[in-house]
């Protein structure tokens, strides 16, 4: 399987990974804020718990310390974490990298550390977390697959299921859902859409 698989929801509990894992989700990232390390470090190595001998593959989002001490696979770091990240380290434990990025001088930044993606946001206005920045928009999309290459591109923010042929089609390799699963009145049968749509041939 790619990665990250076409499908990328990202959620903030320990709840939720174990049924999206349940459910045979590919990539799962989980994203907790404010926690402390130890705090941190508990959440993920349950959760890497809950997905070892699964399909599933868990991104750990910004505790980049816990990831390289428990031997996680994946990290993802906003612009923030990866100012205050040792990159090097990362790379040594032989943790994949995907970087977030708003603008083109955080695409510049995100590049230069070679990441294993990159993520573009938000694509449509999202309620889920205050932003400082406006709404790309689809086509910025494939802008900035120009701009990377084979370099796989996640977009994210705001989008829904009725989206994601326009913005598959648009250049992104993955499209990275929050509400759209965990707010949803039917997450599971939300998520077995999202499946069945990025299972197809791109």
């Amino acid at each position: 399987m790619p990665y990250p698989d076409r499908f990328y929801p990202v959620v903030d509990t320990l709840d939720w990974v174990k049924r999206l894992t349940a459910l045979g989700v590919g990539t799962v990232q989980l994203r907790a804020k404010d926690l402390d390390d130890a705090a941190a470090t508990t959440l993920f190595r349950d959760a890497l718990a809950v997905t070892q001998g699964t399909s599933t593959k868990l991104v750990v989002n910004d505790y980049w310390r816990v990831a390289i001490e428990l031997k996680a696979q994946h990290l993802h770091l906003g612009q923030e974490d990866l100012a205050k990240a040792d990159v090097a380290a990362i790379k040594k434990a032989g943790i994949t990298l995907g970087l977030s990025t708003h603008d083109e001088e955080e695409l510049e930044t995100a590049l230069r550390a070679e990441p294993d993606y990159v993520a573009l946001g938000p694509i449509f206005f999202t309620t889920l977390k205050s932003m400082r920045f406006a709404p790309q928009g689809i086509p910025k999309i494939g802008v900035w697959k120009k701009r990377i290459g084979d370099l796989p591109l996640v977009a994210i923010g705001g989008i829904k299921f009725e989206h994601a042929e326009e913005i598959y089609a648009a250049g992104a390799d993955s499209i990275a859902v929050v509400s759209d699963v965990t707010q949803h009145a039917d997450p599971d049968a939300r998520v077995r859409q999202w499946l069945g749509l990025s299972s197809q041939p791109a």
